[in-house]
């Protein structure tokens, strides 16, 4: 049986959470995305193809180069995970702020 990796495994590795703000900025190809890191173009190649594969990133081919590009509809997926936890923390943060507030006087 096959494991198909999620979006969350993927970003799990500051690699390729790093090669997937080299690619926010602009679309590259593999050699550019290897050439910021100091590891061997294998091991980035192997990132590149696990961010492929959970859809984070997609391709596509200019004559012989391969550019890869940030799919902003995964990340969506991402947000929506975290944007409960991000208002739960605002709110407490919120009423922290509150409470201080009446403690200075």
């Amino acid at each position: 049986m096959e494991i198909r990796r999620d979006v969350f495994q993927a970003i799990a590795d500051p690699t390729r959470r790093a090669i997937l703000s080299l690619v926010a900025v602009q679309a590259m190809t593999p050699g550019a995305i290897a050439a910021n890191f100091n590891s061997s173009r294998q091991t980035i190649s192997k990132h590149i193809q696990i961010l492929n594969e959970c859809e984070l990133l997609h391709q596509t081919q200019s004559g012989r180069e391969i550019y890869y590009h940030l799919n902003p509809q995964k990340m969506k997926e991402i947000d929506n995970f975290i944007e409960p936890f991000r208002q739960m923390w605002e709110d407490r943060f919120n009423k922290l702020e509150s409470i201080m507030k009446n403690y200075k006087k």
